[in-house]
């Protein structure tokens, strides 16, 4: 919801009603007189949207609103007139306002309008969200991502980059947690800073101190020469410790002061040297367990869970999987060398209905698997592995829920595909506006098409 609102107009009378009619609706009222009022209360305290007289001494609504957007772009500016037509309407949209609303108007209208723009701005934040994930590569992975959850991820993603916080990632295995924490990395001041990764349980206890910490020439049997460590590798950059649990806890002492003091001591060396590392860790597994059976210190989960992501698994974010097939087709298009350009209808409902236990992992393999054996241009039924060919539920509104028994034949798309292409609408029409004409070419789809699905669907743009 809107929190702050800007009115705009030399009518006192009318500015006091919409106060009083705002502030019971929740709102955080701002009023000005006149255009240079306007500007100066934004300038002095932020709003989220204004509505604005088009009529006014001084500065009028039409040459104030380019003057707004520079202070707050992209703000939605609803314009009002008493002397209202339908070419002052379309003169108003046409330069830029959001909406018209024409004097007098009754309360239902105005709430209406705010509730309609409220709405807009929310899809177009989600549809910047997702076309900057969906358009950043970090080396060749991309996050792709429509569903809620993953969109609130990456919201969280995006404002704890910025700071040289620790990070904990957490989540079962497959779901991309090394894919998230180099996306932290690539979007943060330290982007251009080297990103190390380690895996805390693929190196034998005895060597991970040195791979960590580094260690002088001499330092132990076989140490023919010194070593950096990956701690003085990411110095200015970030240090990624993947299955933090697999620490042995000689070494989560040694790291929690690292952390604590950005300092670090190579192996067999007397004196300490500084670093400026940012450390994410990951793990699979319920650190708080590990705790309380005496496997990992308190003392280090509390410096690293500074900043929690938990990625959820595939199975909770099904709305996703078509954007990921997608994505894993075209990727793979080029290294196998085949011409597939997609997957059948009643594959994508096998595929949606899986439960998918080794996650984003498991989809991708398979992807590539169903394309080896695919030689036509489109991935059928046959062409995936029979526990996913077996895999049947039904979806309700959007959300999946379990049919044992049914009839693999019957499983129910329709409702699958619908919601999907709702929400490609939406984002199409976010993107432009809501322009249905450019959304239409968009979708690549006619203009009569666009507006009998948008009936269809109950899409409010």
């Amino acid at each position: 919801m809107f929190r702050r609102i800007l009115i705009v107009d030399d009518d006192d009378a009318l500015r006091e009603s919409l106060e009083l009619l705002l502030s019971a609706e929740g709102y955080g009222v701002l009023s000005a007189d006149c255009g240079d009022s306007a500007l100066k209360l934004i300038e002095q305290s932020p709003v989220d949207v204004v509505l604005c007289d088009i009529r006014m001494p001084g500065i009028d609504g039409f040459d104030l609103m380019p003057q707004i957007s520079r202070l707050t772009p992209g703000i939605p500016i609803i314009l009002m007139s008493a002397h209202g037509t339908e070419d002052l309407a379309i003169e108003a949209i046409g330069r830029g306002a959001y909406d018209y609303l024409s004097k007098p108007f009754q309360a239902a209208e105005i709430r209406l309008t705010l509730r309609k723009a409220h709405e807009r701005e929310e899809l177009r934040r989600k549809n910047d969200l997702l076309e900057r994930d969906m358009s950043r590569r970090v080396g060749e992975r991309a996050i792709v991502a429509a569903s809620d959850c993953m969109i609130s991820l990456l919201e969280l993603l995006e404002r704890t980059a910025a700071y040289k916080s620790t990070v904990l990632i957490t989540g079962e295995s497959g779901t991309g947690k090394e894919v998230v924490a180099r996306a932290i990395h690539a979007q943060s001041p330290r982007r251009n800073a080297p990103f190390v990764a380690i895996n805390c349980g693929a190196i034998p206890e005895n060597l991970l101190e040195s791979e960590l910490f580094g260690h002088v020439k001499g330092a132990f049997t076989g140490a023919s020469r010194a070593k950096r460590g990956l701690f003085a590798e990411a110095d200015k950059g970030t240090l990624f410790l993947d299955e933090i649990a697999e620490l042995p806890s000689s070494l989560q002492v040694k790291l929690l002061r690292a952390i604590q003091e950005e300092e670090i001591r190579p192996v067999g060396e007397t004196k300490s040297q500084d670093i400026d590392v940012r450390v994410i860790a990951a793990t699979a597994r319920n650190l708080e367990q590990e705790i309380a059976e005496g496997r990992f210190r308190e003392d280090l989960f509390y410096r690293l869970n500074v900043v929690r992501l938990e990625v959820p698994a595939l199975r909770e974010r099904h709305q996703d999987i078509p954007l990921l097939v997608d994505h894993f087709l075209s990727r793979l298009r080029e290294d196998l060398g085949k011409n597939i350009r997609s997957v059948s209808d009643e594959a994508l409902a096998r595929l949606i209905a899986y439960s998918w236990p080794g996650n984003v992992r498991e989809l991708e393999n398979m992807i590539e698997r169903a394309m080896i054996l695919t030689d036509g241009e489109s991935i059928e039924v046959a062409a995936l592995p029979p526990t996913i060919q077996r895999s049947v539920r039904a979806v309700v509104n959007g959300r999946l829920a379990s049919a044992p028994g049914a009839d693999p034949q019957g499983f129910a798309l329709k409702p699958a595909r619908q919601a999907f292409e709702a929400g490609l609408i939406r984002q199409a029409l976010a993107q432009t506006n809501g322009n249905r004409t450019h959304a239409a070419k968009l979708l690549e789809i006619s203009h009569r098409a666009l507006l009998y699905k948008i009936k269809d669907y109950g899409i409010r743009d």
